[in-house]
């Protein structure tokens, strides 16, 4: 009797043990539409465990609006494509939620770092001891570093969390070097390009919280996601984020940080074109409320002396020397040679090598022509990256 009370008392003890578990995630999401799909995915893509809790049965996806799709939006559209057997690229995609959710769930569960709680609410919040914490309705806990808000106003209610900075896209403007700071474009606002800064989503009066202003964003979820996973891989605080870091996860993962509306996403520089485009060497050219890149405008020597000059020390001492209105490829590459400290023979002939390989140019390798844009960009990313010189929050260069 008493053996059979023992084992009674350790079977119940066990199963009490398992409702009342506790998983430990880096990054912690709750909700179920756009923008918290989006930053579950890339937080998991980046190599961080991740749970999001949709409160719900499924994903509740809502129709992308008027975009310049990228990364994480692209490729779910993609798969809507795929699953209606719809072969054209280009053809505008309609989709319903039920199978919105078949393909994400499909997706997810494809993500080895990715646990999606469904059916289940939380029922307490609390940040304690540097870490977030739910209790689900089930008796389990989840605690994690980082949590990504997509603003559930209960939510921040319990956690007594006040967050009046929380702002979002706002339209490209290179009269401000905040477009440096950008971690997610696209998003069409009034007929117009749009950038949204990885300082959009702290809020200084608590780290490790990221809150989404836009729910319905794939977009600025993706970037949320990554932000978030860069705090939890590291074991730092989203205050101490770098930006640089971010901008290169994201882009690696074909997110239009800058937002190229003539740039396709497979084409061959698009990567080049994005580091370098988001430093403002090379600006847009406004286009019907676009932003262009114009890869085959020619460079002048107005347009770039004085970006680099703020680069760079020593592109002061070379521009100072160099008197012609034009940028042809000879000097482009005496340009970057200089500034770079790269030896210009040999540099030279590493160019001429990759001119028609690895950059893939229709055009031929001449000196003594005037470069275009897209020349440009990719010798300068390969040689001279203006992106690896540091910003502030507000995106001036800091040297």
């Amino acid at each position: 009797m008493i053996r059979r009370l023992i084992f009674t008392f350790l079977f119940v003890g066990y199963f009490l043990g398992l409702s009342a578990q506790t998983s430990k995630p880096g990054v912690l999401v709750v909700g179920n539409g756009n923008a918290a799909t989006a930053a579950a995915l890339q937080s998991a893509i980046s190599g961080v465990k991740t749970t999001i809790v949709l409160q719900a049965g499924g994903f509740d996806i809502s129709p992308i609006g008027n975009n310049l799709s990228s990364g994480l939006e692209a490729t779910f559209l993609q798969k809507i494509r795929d699953a209606k057997a719809i072969k054209d690229s280009t053809q505008a995609v309609t989709f319903d939620k039920q199978l919105a959710n078949e393909v994400l769930l499909k997706w997810a569960d494809s993500l080895k770092n990715l646990t999606i709680v469904k059916n289940l609410l939380w029922v307490k919040a609390e940040n304690n001891s540097n870490s977030w914490v739910l209790k689900l309705s089930d008796g389990s806990l989840i605690r994690a570093k980082v949590l990504i808000n997509p603003s559930d106003v209960k939510l921040s209610e319990a956690m007594k969390l006040s967050v009046q900075n929380a702002s979002g896209f706002t339209k490209l403007d290179f009269s401000n070097t905040l477009y440096r700071t950008s971690v997610a474009s696209g998003k069409n606002i009034d007929g117009t390009a749009s950038v949204f800064s990885l300082y959009n989503f702290l809020i200084p009066a608590h780290d490790n919280l990221i809150w989404i202003e836009d729910t319905q964003s794939m977009l600025v979820g993706q970037a949320a996601g990554a932000t978030a996973a860069y705090a939890a891989f590291f074991s730092t605080k989203t205050s101490q984020s770098n930006l640089k870091k971010i901008q290169g996860e994201l882009i690696n993962y074909k997110l239009n940080i800058m937002p190229f509306a003539d740039i396709k996403l497979n084409d061959t520089n698009w990567k080049a074109i994005q580091f370098v485009g988001l430093t403002g060497v090379l600006k847009a050219n406004r286009v019907n409320g676009n932003a262009n890149f114009s890869p085959n405008q020619l460079v002048t020597t107005a347009e770039i002396k004085q970006p680099f000059k703020d680069f760079y020390y020593k592109a002061q001492i070379w521009f100072d020397d160099y008197k012609s209105e034009q940028m042809t490829i000879g000097s482009a590459l005496d340009m970057i040679c200089y500034v770079g400290n790269k030896a210009l023979d040999n540099t030279k002939k590493e160019i001429l090598k990759k001119w028609k390989t690895n950059y893939q140019f229709k055009t031929e390798f001449d000196l003594e022509r005037q470069i275009n844009r897209v020349e440009f960009a990719v010798m300068l990313q390969d040689y001279m990256p203006p992106f690896n010189v540091n910003v502030d929050k507000t995106g001036k260069v800091v040297r």
